[in-house]
Parts: structure tokens; sequence; C-alpha cells
């Protein structure tokens, strides 16, 4: 019986001797296919490989092991100054390798065939570099996510991506890809960019749900959601003048021509509005054309809501002008500039040629007394200069209207996710930076003047309104107290998870949400879903799973890392946001310790200014 358990005794060391020999070896393997990709490809002086005894888990930059050290399991390198071309025998032997990131580096020639085909690989960033040739096939069955876009790949889209069962992002935009894009059968798909190819032929069924923007920049392609493929001749392309639901970039003297048609008078629009809501809960002069617009014979007025002595009961606020009034209002040409949580905002042009925005509130539930009383508060505001003041508004039984400034730089949203892809002017880091130091200061200030129940309680960045020398003023301030409580439950992705209500609004929740706004701009990700922008993700929620992975660089924008940026600061104001989010309200910092900090990062000496002892008791990140 002692020989039988000596023998098993025996054999289990045996086999655990023998899977330590295996274990060291894959690591081994591992390590020796890192320092090939090293001594093959030039990079920066910081990638710190080198063949020594130190545990490449812990001491190599960018390298990512298992939770037992045994394999590597991720290579996180993007913007490190990489250049020339990936040896065969590299990274194509990490066999348990489950994260690529190579973006925004300089690397060039053929993509080994090896790497996409690694069967562990679930996300491969390999986009803003300069490979060229075919796209390697086959590729890992277990992908999620595909970023090859800004590289010169050529040839057709291979067979082998049609069944990517798991695949949920894909973006191939600009690049030189030609021929027919396969009929895709990949149910997870959520985001797709297949812009500014050569591609041909007609979109297939399983794709054309995905907006325009996924396809444009590929003259030979038809279908929809572009035009279709039997137009026989050429002719003007259907009326594409409907009203913009997300703010307008500012309109240009060589743009003045082509708007004509949208500019009629904002009576006619609040009539029409007024008209159509009664037949239809689709508000159908947001989506309209407004040339059915301009043919239809309204009354100027705002339909029933403006009568006979209330025309005139434009409330100005002090410091306002007062060189109109509401017979103005209906006077002028106006054209849509978005639809919001709380209403439709109108830009306005006078006769006299002074432009504003006119926003018209609906569901709208208190009365007269307790709607001036709040937007009396509301009117303390505009003196600080990064808040938008509230110049005048009008209120009766059925029309609710708010006067403000127009401001030509449009707004944040528009300078982060307008019109991306090839030929657009991204915003740098600096100008980010000021934008939101300037949100974060009028911010502040409303809490401060406002007192401990005042708060702003619809922070996004379609209210973060910029001006032409990249001020931002903080718009839409003080309103959810007067709105109905489903306009409040609509989903906002950049609401805290106690403010479930506008009666659990505070200035905690405003924090958080401003915190949401740190995330987006430095992620370029939108935490709500608008027309055209269709990648809505939970911010604070994404961007803790892929810190706690150590996937840091994965967070930022690809643009912020294309351009000047300086990574200790990036890092920083991450911190801060993910302080903001914090889901304890407790646990979150108050915004005048927010616009300390931020000025902190572009002028570390202020570290050592005096601050109150309430302020010295914050948990900073």
């Amino acid at each position: 019986m002692k020989l039988q358990y000596s023998i098993v005794a025996l054999v289990l060391l045996g086999f655990t001797f023998s899977l330590c020999d295996l274990i060291v070896a894959d690591l081994s393997s591992d390590q020796q296919a890192l320092l090939e990709f090293a001594s093959s490809v030039p990079h920066a002086p910081r990638l710190n490989w080198k063949n020594n005894t130190a545990s490449i888990c812990t001491s190599w930059i960018g390298v990512t092991c298992n939770s037992n050290g045994t394999r590597v399991i991720g290579l996180h390198l993007p913007g490190i100054g990489l250049t020339g071309s990936i040896p065969e025998n590299s990274i194509g032997k990490l066999n348990a390798l489950r994260v690529l990131s190579l973006h925004s580096n300089g690397l060039r020639g053929n993509l080994p065939s090896n790497i996409l085909s690694i069967p562990s690989l679930q996300y491969a960033y390999l986009q803003h570099n300069n490979f060229s040739g075919l796209i390697p096939s086959p590729v890992s069955p277990k992908l999620i996510a595909l970023d090859i876009s800004s590289n010169s790949f050529s040839g057709s889209i291979p067979p082998a991506f049609q069944n990517l069962r798991r695949l949920t992002r894909l973006y191939l935009q600009n690049n030189s890809i030609s021929g027919a894009i396969p009929d895709f059968n990949l149910p997870s798909l959520k985001y797709l960019n297949l812009s500014n190819n050569n591609l041909n032929g007609s979109i297939p069924n399983s794709i054309k749900t995905f907006p325009y923007t996924s396809f444009v920049g590929n003259s030979l392609l038809c279908g929809p959601p572009l035009n279709h493929c039997f137009t026989i001749s050429p002719s003007p392309s259907p009326s594409t003048d409907y009203q913009p639901l997300t703010p307008s970039p500012p309109t240009t003297q060589n743009q003045k021509a082509t708007n004509h048609k949208k500019n009629f008078g904002i009576a006619t629009i609040l009539a029409l509005v007024t008209g159509e809501e009664e037949n239809s809960k689709s508000s159908g002069i947001l989506k309209g054309k407004a040339s059915c617009a301009g043919k239809t014979e309204v009354s100027k007025s705002f339909g029933s809501g403006v009568q006979g002595a209330e025309k005139n009961k434009l409330f100005f606020f002090e410091g306002s002008s007062h060189s109109f009034d509401l017979e103005d209002l209906l006077k002028a040409s106006a054209e849509v500039l978005g639809k919001g949580s709380y209403g439709t905002a109108y830009k306005a042009v006078l006769e006299d040629g002074t432009t504003v925005v006119v926003k018209r509130l609906k569901e709208v539930v208190v009365g007269k007394k307790e709607f001036d009383q709040q937007l009396e508060i509301v009117g303390r505001f505009g003196s600080h200069p990064n808040v938008m003041p509230l110049r005048a508004y009008y209120y009766s039984k059925d029309e609710k209207l708010l006067v403000y400034n127009y401001m030509p730089g449009g707004s944040l949203f528009f300078l982060l996710h307008g019109n991306r892809g090839a030929g657009r002017t991204p915003l740098d880091w600096d100008s980010r930076v000021k934008i939101l130091i300037g949100a974060a200061k009028g911010l502040a200030f409303i809490h401060s003047e406002g007192g401990p129940k005042f708060t702003h309680g619809n922070i996004k960045s379609t209210n973060v309104l910029i001006t032409q020398d990249l001020e931002s003023c903080m718009s839409d301030v003080g309103l959810p107290p007067l709105m109905s409580p489903a306009t409040m439950s609509r989903a906002n992705g950049y609401r805290a998870p106690e403010a479930t209500d506008s009666r659990k609004i505070t200035h905690k929740s405003d924090v958080y949400s401003f915190g949401v706004l740190l995330l987006e701009m430095l992620t370029g990700k939108t935490p709500l879903r608008y027309p055209g922008h269709e990648d809505v993700v939970d911010l604070p929620r994404w961007v803790r799973s892929v810190v706690r992975e150590e996937w840091t660089a994965e967070v930022f924008d690809e643009e912020l890392l294309r351009g000047q940026y300086v990574e200790e600061e990036m890092v920083q104001m991450l911190q801060i946001a993910l302080a903001c989010v914090a889901k304890g309200p407790d646990n979150r910092p108050r915004m005048e310790q927010v616009v300390r900090m931020i000025e902190e990062i572009k002028h570390p000496e202020l570290k050592n200014r005096p601050s109150s002892e309430s302020e010295s008791n914050v948990n900073t990140p």
C-alpha cells in the first residue's frame, strides 16, 4: 500500500515538474517573441525591454500577463514611436494574446499573416499606421474589436470576416480597400465604418441599417443608406433639407446661399410645430422638409399661446437689450438648431440683424409664479463669463420661450464629434482643457451663487456652448424644476445613479455629470445617442473596466493621440474624471475643488497656494 502511495506521489511530482517546465517554456517563448519584435522594429527609448532576469510581466512597459504570470495576454504600445515592419516570427508567436494595441505609430509594410489569426485574439487596434498590402486572412474567431483604419491596406475584405459572430466593432475606414462588401453574418456587430475606400456594388441587406457615415467616400457604392443603385440618369439627389437634431456648425458666408430654404419665420415654425404635434407625437417639423413648411399657410402667432395683449409681454433681465419685443421675434427669419431634452432651439435673425436663440420649452408643469421665481435665480448667473446669460423669456398658458445670445462657435459636442473622418480638424488637447476649465468655473459659480439647493441639472456637451475664442458657456441652467417628471425620467447618459428625478439632483450629482463630460472629452465617445452618432457608451463603467485591466492608453481619443499632447496631463485629467464619477456622492469632490485640480494640471505651481480647511480634507485622486 505504501508502495502504491509512493508511486502516485512520484507520478504527481513528475507531472508538476513537467507543468512547471511547460509554463516556463511558454513564458520564455513569449519573451523571445517580444525581443525579436523589439530588435527588428525601431522604437522610442522608453521601450525598456531587456533580456534579463526581471519578469516581463511586471517590469516591461506595455506587457500584460494573465493572473498567474504564465503567459502574455496583452500588448499595449500606442503612440510609442514604432517604425518599420513587424517580423513574421515575433508578435504572431504570442499564442495566448488577447489584446493587441499598436495604433498611432509608424509601422509599415505588410501585416504578418499570423497576427490576426492568433486563436485567443479578441481586440486588435492597429489604426493610424502605414500598413499596406492585403488584409491578412484567416482571422481569430474570438475577435470582438478590429480597427485597422487609416492605413494603406488594399485588396478586398477577406471572406473570413463574414462569420465573426463575436465581432462588435469593425473599423476599416481610410484605406484603399476595393471590391464588393461581403454579405456579413455578424449578429453582435454594433459599430461599423467602411468609409473612404474604393468599395463598389450594393450594400448588403445585413448591414444597410448602419448610418450613411459608415459608407461615405466610396464613389462606386450604392444602396441604402446611400443613393439607390437603380438610378438611370444623373439627377439631383433627393432633398435632404431636414432640420438637424443636433447643434449645427457655424454658418459661413459661403453656406448662406444654400441655407436659404431653411430660413422662414419663427412664427411659422412654432405654429407649424403646434399644429403637427396635435396630430403626431413625432414633432414632424423637426424631421420634415423646409420646402413643405414654406408652402404651408399659417398665421403669424405662437399657436394658441400668444394672444391679444399678451403679445408684448416679453420679460427682459437687467442688463439685457430691450431693442426688440415679441412682435420682432415673430417677424424674424429662423432655422432649427436642435432638439434637446427640454425643447427645441431656433436661431432667429431679427430685421435689424440681431441674432438670438429662442428655446421653446415643452412639458413645463409649473405655474407662472414658480416659473418667474426660478428664472429670476437663473438670471443672476449671466454675470459670469462662463455661464450663458438668459436675455429674456415669455410665459403664457400654452407657450414658454427663453431667449439667449447666439453662439457662432457651436457646442462642445460638435467640436468633439462633428464630421469625424478624413479632412476634419480635431480639437487639440490644450483647447479641450481650456474649454473644460471654463465649464468647470461656470458650474462652480452656479453652485456658489445659487445656494445648496440650486443645481444645473442637465450637464452635457450640447449644453456647453463655445465662443470663437474657445471660451465655454454653460447653457440650459436650472431648468429641471420647471419640467414634467416624464421629461426628467428620459435616459440621460450623464446623470448620476442617485438622480432618478429632479428632486434628487444635487451639487454632487452635477459633479458626476461633469465627470462624464470630462470622460467624453478624453475618450471621444458619446454617452448619449444622437442622430449619426450611434456609438453610445456607459462611459464611467467602460473607463473603469479598461483602467482596471491596465489598458489605460485605450481610453484616450485617437484624435488626441495623433496630435500634440502631454501624457501625464491626460492621465491626471482621467483621475479627476474618475473621482467625479465615484458611485457614492460623498466620495465626489465639490466643483470648486474640481476647478482647482484642473488648473493645477496646466499650472503645477498653483498646488502650493493656500487652501481652506474644507478643501484640504477632500479625497483627491
